[in-house]
């Protein structure tokens, strides 16, 4: 491109392009750059290494190298990232090798090209003024666009200046090839940013309207001085435009799952639609009949109204004599989640959707449905918007408690990340507490793990296999309180 815009004439264009640009490393030539550069910084220069810096993470298919490009397309610098255990990956990534060329070293340049989410190479501009700054950028980048909850590189001493002001954190000393290295720490907040712009307003907005005591921020609430509860879901306007009998599966979905979590059998829905003509409320429709034949759960009535902006929102009512409460556990308690695996994305909403719920029969929703009416725990939460995480930081908020969850145990489907599984919508999934030992709940195709325990304390913790905590979610998620 910078060849033609000179042959036009074009000198403005021609001084505008980025001074480098950073792309993955895809053939074997960029490699092999990436590489000779390494021995001429790591071994010939600083003499870290003897002959050669190579290690089995350059063999490892999984490592991914990003390498920055100067107008000429020569590498002059380079950083490689790569999953810190053995299969499966659990979102625990590891940063190492940067190397810039000498000859751009500490030099101030025209704005580098960064990666985007699931792409090798894009040609938007950021602001990185150097080249080793902009390679520490784009593989933060890369590492939040693949799911990585935990990100961490060890760091010569004399570089951990600039990580500090790129916004990474100093965990301890270690050592490398006999020299001092820091060990450092990106910090990912994924789980926090999806809490505080779905749920964090909550507790304000909803003084005086939270339930009844005991289960306050429910996922349903008892009817006083009756066997019901009632639950109510909306459905978001944009998923309702672009998704139509998606969403009228899915206005059924949640609302069963609702009543499951609380114990209680569904036994009646209610829906209100709003749509621009009979043709798009047809397809609404179709989606929520489709679910409600699945379930067994008949829609009792209802109000349509045509001419009008997308919106769909449905109430369901279900029965027990005994519900379960969302804020029943206590610090000591395990945490188990019940999920089913099966299934896949959404088509058109991977990362956000799973959806495992339309290919099952009718005996397999029932069970689940069911399983938590049937054990009983102390505490249980349907996982929604806020994902496994946020589901799990609300029941310990209405618990009065912090909870950790050890993620080498997190049940999730092959192929899916860590960052995505921990923040999407799974179709079915229980998060529930009791006392340690309790054993699985009987819920059909899903499968049941004890996966993390209640503790003192607010907020949620990521356990990892090597004994590392990493915060995820500093304290209350809806404000609401204990139950």
């Amino acid at each position: 491109m910078r060849d033609v815009l000179a042959v036009l004439g074009d000198r403005v264009s021609v001084e505008r392009q980025p001074a480098f640009q950073i792309e993955r490393a895809d053939s074997a030539a960029a490699i092999a750059a990436y590489r000779t550069l390494r021995t001429r910084v790591f071994v010939e220069e600083q003499g870290l290494f003897a002959g050669h810096d190579l290690d089995e993470h350059d063999e490892d298919p999984r490592t991914v190298i990003l390498v920055a490009r100067d107008r000429e397309g020569t590498v002059i610098g380079g950083v490689r990232l790569y999953p810190a255990v053995d299969e499966p990956d659990l979102g625990w990534w590891i940063g190492g090798r940067l190397v810039v060329a000498p000859t751009h070293r500490r030099r101030t340049v025209a704005p580098p090209v960064l990666p985007a989410a699931r792409t090798a190479r894009t040609t938007a501009a950021t602001s990185a003024g150097r080249v080793g700054a902009a390679l520490v950028r784009a593989a933060c980048a890369y590492a939040e666009n693949a799911g990585v909850m935990r990100f961490e590189a060890t760091i010569q001493v004399r570089n951990e200046t600039m990580f500090a002001r790129l916004g990474w954190h100093r965990i301890r000393p270690v050592t490398v090839a006999g020299t001092p290295h820091v060990l450092m720490r990106w910090h990912i907040g994924r789980i926090q940013a999806l809490v505080d712009a779905t749920k964090r307003d909550l507790g304000s907005l909803l003084t005086g309207l939270a339930g009844t005591p005991g289960f306050v921020g429910d996922d349903g609430v008892p009817v006083p001085g009756s066997d019901l509860v009632a639950a109510c879901d909306a459905i978001l306007p944009s998923m309702v435009e672009r998704d139509p009998e998606w969403a009228g599966w899915c206005s059924v979905l949640v609302n069963v799952n609702d009543l499951a979590a609380m114990g209680a059998e569904p036994v009646g829905l209610l829906d209100a639609l709003g749509a621009r003509d009979r043709s798009f409320a047809s397809r609404v429709l179709a989606g929520l009949r489709r679910a409600s034949e699945a379930y067994g759960v008949p829609v009792l009535g209802g109000h349509t109204q045509f001419g009008v902006p997308a919106a769909l929102s449905v109430t369901a009512l279900g029965k027990t004599s005994h519900p379960v409460p969302g804020g029943g556990g206590r610090p000591g308690h395990a945490v188990r989640l019940t999920a089913d695996l099966g299934g896949r994305w959404r088509p058109g909403y991977a990362g956000r959707q799973w959806d495992s719920t339309t290919s099952r029969r009718k005996p397999e929703l029932h069970a689940m449905l069911a399983s938590v009416g049937q054990a009983r725990p102390a505490a249980a939460k349907d996982v929604s918007m806020a994902g496994v995480a946020g589901t799990l930081g609300m029941l310990a908020e209405a618990s009065g408690c912090g909870a950790e969850l050890d993620l080498a145990r997190v049940p999730r489907p092959a192929g899916t990340s860590v960052g995505d599984w921990l923040t999407c919508f799974p179709g079915f999934a229980m998060l529930t507490a009791d006392e340690p030992g309790t054993g699985p709940l009987a819920a059909g195709p899903a499968v049941s793990v004890d996966c993390g325990r209640l503790v003192p304390g607010h907020g949620v913790v990521l356990r990892w296999p090597d004994g590392e905590r990493t915060e995820v979610l500093t304290g209350g998620v809806t404000g609401l309180g204990r139950a």
